[in-house]
């Protein structure tokens, strides 16, 4: 399952969760000032990182300004404590799904999130060879599809 890290005034938060919407790509939504970071939370990020938390937080923030932090001097433990009490100091959205992670907004790395099968569909992999696969064409064929499983789903519940 996809979690995206989210603020409720982060517009790259929301364009993340309108594309994901858009796609029909489920995920579950921490909004990270409502529901308190745990540190297996940031354990999943870190695992995901080329750089570690140089990564994950922003130095620019607020209160790393104001309390004149230098994260060199921090211990790994320090680091994660400071985070769980002020989470601001992430960047935002962070999307983690196994281990696949995106920082932040890209209309183009967002797409690694996309489901194997739509991912066939793109690529020709099943489809016939006259079928025109361009992105919108194969969106709709998955749409398609997934409408089709949820009408069965609902048959067979009757």
């Amino acid at each position: 399952m996809i979690t995206i890290y989210t603020t409720p005034s982060c517009s790259s938060c929301r364009k993340a969760k309108k594309w994901f919407d858009d796609h029909r790509i489920e995920y579950r939504e921490k909004n990270i000032f409502n529901i308190k970071l745990t540190r297996d939370d940031i354990v999943m990020m870190l695992k995901n990182t080329d750089n570690g938390f140089d990564d994950i937080i922003s130095t620019r923030s607020k209160v790393f300004q104001e309390q004149n932090l230098d994260i060199e001097d921090m211990s790994m433990s320090e680091l994660t404590n400071f985070i769980i009490n002020n989470p601001s100091v992430l960047r935002r959205p962070i999307i983690i799904e196994d281990k696949k992670m995106q920082v932040g907004y890209n209309e183009d790395e967002i797409r690694t999130f996309i489901p194997r099968r739509l991912r066939e569909i793109i690529m020709c992999t099943t489809c016939d060879k006259g079928d025109d696969c361009d992105y919108k064409n194969a969106l709709n064929i998955y749409f398609r599809e997934l409408q089709e499983k949820e009408r069965i789903g609902v048959t067979q519940a009757n």
